[in-house]
């Protein structure tokens, strides 16, 4: 089976999609999973075009274990940066990627408090060859946001 791509003009194109599926995968041998087993790899996009790498984490406490994507998210927040344009994410159990992984509720709504869900890229990927990429809007119709507080300028990126 060849690509699976669902694309938008002018913005996913120009995705450096390859170098985001390999570092996600590269992510996936980071990953702390010993309950589950399922480990998730994702890289995140900044608008500079770095690369941010994450992994999920587990802990036997369940809740305090964090997804891959709020992993990239949050090491580059801690950098300063707070404007991103995609993310990939990839998993799988053991790391074998057999399906497309979609990010969880909590990691989509880190997402809204980023990234503009009209344009930020979600890109789903069983491997090199075969990915999926739609917007943060289809992904979370109607999600709540910023913008909904009147709070979109909150994410200039903060002063060294």
């Amino acid at each position: 089976m060849g690509k699976e791509k669902k694309m938008q003009a002018g913005t996913a194109a120009e995705l450096p999609v390859q170098d985001m599926i390999d570092k996600a995968i590269k992510m996936l041998g980071r990953a702390y999973t010993p309950y589950s087993h399922w480990k998730v790899g994702a890289a995140l996009l900044d608008a500079d075009g770095k690369i941010w790498g994450g992994c999920n984490i587990e802990n036997a406490a369940f809740t305090p274990t964090n997804c891959a994507e709020r992993t990239a998210f949050f090491k580059a927040v801690s950098h300063g940066v707070r404007r991103f344009t995609a993310i990939v994410v990839v998993g799988g159990h053991e790391g074998e990627l057999q399906d497309y992984c979609a990010p969880c509720g909590v990691c989509r709504q880190v997402m809204m408090e980023f990234c503009d869900p009209k344009k930020f890229m979600v890109i789903l990927a069983k491997n090199r060859e075969e990915y999926r990429i739609q917007t943060l809007e289809e992904l979370l119709p109607q999600g709540f946001g910023p913008a909904d507080l009147g709070q979109q300028d909150e994410l200039e990126e903060p002063e060294a």
